[in-house]
C-alpha cells in the first residue's frame, strides 16, 4: 500500500523519471568518456594505464562519501542533500572539462566521485520513505527502468561528443547534465522525510548506526548479493575498450553493440519486476532471476570455450544475464532497506558504499583478465556463483514471501 494513496499513479512516473535522473549520474560519469580514454591519454601524454586511475579516482571517493550522503539525508532531509550534491558535481565537470594535466584530472574527478553518489543514494530513501509493499516494487522498478538507458545512451554519446568536438566535451556534457538535474529537484523534488523523523547527527549516535548497519549478516548478505550479481555485468563495462575494439574489432562509436543489449535486457527485467510485485513472492522473484542469470553465464561460457569471439554471439548472453540481474535488484534492494527502517538514508549509503567498493575493486580486477573473452566469462561465473552463495546465508534465516510493509 502507498504511503500516500492519493498521488495518482502518473505523478509516481514522474518521480521515478526524476530519480533515475539522479541516479544516472553515476553512470554517465563513468561511461560517457569511456570511448575517449585513449585521446585523454595522448593529449595529456600519459599511458593508459594512467588514464585508467581517473576511474579509480572517482570511484573512491564515491564510495566512501557514499556513506554520508544517506546520514546526512537521515539528519538534514533528503531534498538538501541532492541539491548541494548536483551543484558541485556540475562544478566539478567543469573541472574536468579544463584540465590541463593528468593530475588536474584526477583531482576533478575525485571531486566528481564525491558528488555523484547522493542522487542514486537518496533516489532509494526517497522510494521506500512514500511507498510500501508491491508499490514500492513497481516504482522502483520504474526508476530502474528509466535508469536502464544511461548506460546505453552515455558511451553512445561520450563517443559522438568525442569525434565531433574533442574529449572535454564529454565533460562539459557531464557539467549540463548535473545542472539540468539540479534544476529538476529544485523544482520537483519534494521533502519525503519530515523533521520528526529525522535523526541524530552526533558523532556517537552515527558511529553506533554505521556499526550496528554494517555488522549486520542479513544486510551484508543482501548488498554482497546485488554488488556481485552487479559485478559479473560491470566487468565487461570496464573492460568495454578492450572486450569491444580488440577483441570484436569495432570502432569507438561503436559501443551501442554492447550497452545497447544490456539495456534492453534491464528495460524488459525492470518492466518484469514491476509487473510481478503483485503476484510472486520474494522468494519466486531470486529464483527466476538467479536461473536466468545462471542460464546467460552458461552461454557464455560454453560458446566462448569452442568458438572464437564474434557478433552478435559474445553480447546475446549479456543481455539474458542483465535481464535477471534487472529482475532481482528493486527485491533485493528493498529487502535490505526494510531491515533499518528507522534509518534507511543510512541503509541506502551502506548498500552504495559495498557496491561502489566492489566497482573499484572491479577496476583492478579486469586488467588481470581482459585479456580473452573466456576468461571474462569465467570470472563473471565465478562472481555469480560467490552472488548466490551470499543469497543463500540470507536464506538460512529466512526470506519474506513478499516485500512486506515496515513498521517505524
Amino acid at each position: 500500500m502507498s504511503l500516500h494513496p492519493s498521488l495518482p499513479r502518473k505523478s509516481h512516473r514522474g518521480l521515478a523519471v526524476l530519480l533515475a535522473a539522479l541516479a544516472s549520474v553515476g553512470p554517465f560519469s563513468i561511461d560517457a568518456y569511456l570511448p575517449s580514454m585513449s585521446e585523454i591519454a595522448r593529449a595529456l601524454r600519459v599511458d593508459s594505464l594512467t588514464v585508467q586511475q581517473t576511474l579509480t579516482a572517482y570511484m573512491l571517493p564515491f564510495a566512501v562519501m557514499s556513506l554520508w550522503h544517506g546520514a546526512i539525508s537521515d539528519a538534514f532531509g533528503r531534498r538538501r542533500v541532492v541539491l548541494w550534491g548536483t551543484a558541485l558535481f556540475a562544478l566539478a565537470s567543469i573541472g574536468c572539462a579544463v584540465a590541463s594535466s593528468i593530475q588536474m584530472l584526477i583531482t576533478f574527478r575525485a571531486l566528481q566521485g564525491i558528488a555523484a553518489g547522493a542522487g542514486v543514494v537518496v533516489g532509494r530513501a526517497v522510494v521506500r520513505d512514500r511507498f510500501h509493499g508491491p508499490e514500492a516494487q513497481r516504482v522502483m522498478s520504474q526508476v530502474a527502468l528509466t535508469f536502464a538507458l544511461a548506460p546505453a545512451l552515455a558511451p553512445v554519446v561520450g563517443g559522438w561528443l568525442e569525434v565531433w568536438f574533442g574529449w572535454r566535451s564529454v565533460f562539459v556534457f557531464l557539467a549540463f547534465f548535473g545542472i539540468g538535474c539540479w534544476a529538476l529537484s529544485r523544482f520537483w523534488l519534494a521533502e519525503s522525510l519530515p523533521p520528526e523523523k529525522r535523526q541524530s547527527f552526533r558523532p556517537m549516535f552515527l558511529l553506533h548506526s554505521y556499526i550496528r548497519v554494517l555488522t549486520s549478516g542479513r544486510f551484508v548478505a543482501l548488498t554482497l548479493a546485488i554488488t556481485l550479481t552487479f559485478s559479473g555485468f560491470f566487468i565487461y563495462v570496464m573492460a568495454a575498450p578492450v572486450f569491444l575494439m580488440q577483441h570484436l574489432h569495432i570502432s569507438a562509436t561503436g559501443f551501442l553493440w554492447l550497452f545497447g543489449p544490456s539495456s534492453a535486457g534491464m528495460v524488459i527485467g525492470a518492466w518484469l519486476s514491476g509487473r510481478v510485485a503483485d503476484r510472486w513472492s520474494s522468494r519466486r522473484t531470486l529464483i527466476w532471476s538467479f536461473g536466468i542469470m545462471g542460464v546467460a553465464t552458461a552461454m557464455q561460457l560454453g560458446f566462448h570455450f569452442f568458438f572464437p569471439p564474434s557478433l552478435p554471439w559474445s553480447i546475446a548472453p549479456l543481455f539474458v544475464y542483465v535481464l535477471g540481474m534487472a529482475l532481482s535488484f528493486p527485491t533485493l534492494t528493498l529487502m535490505g532497506l526494510d531491515i533499518f527502517p528507522a534509518q534507511r538514508g543510512m541503509a541506502s549509503s551502506c548498500q552504495t558504499f559495498i557496491q561502489t567498493v566492489g566497482s573499484a575493486l572491479n577496476a583492478v580486477l579486469v586488467p588481470l583478465v581482459w585479456g580473452s573473452v573466456f576468461s571474462l566469462a569465467l570470472t563473471q561465473a565465478a562472481l555469480l556463483t560467490l552472488a548466490a552463495g551470499a543469497l543463500f546465508f540470507y536464506c538460512r534465516g529466512g526470506i519474506s514471501s513478499s516485500v512486506e510493509p515496515d513498521t517505524d
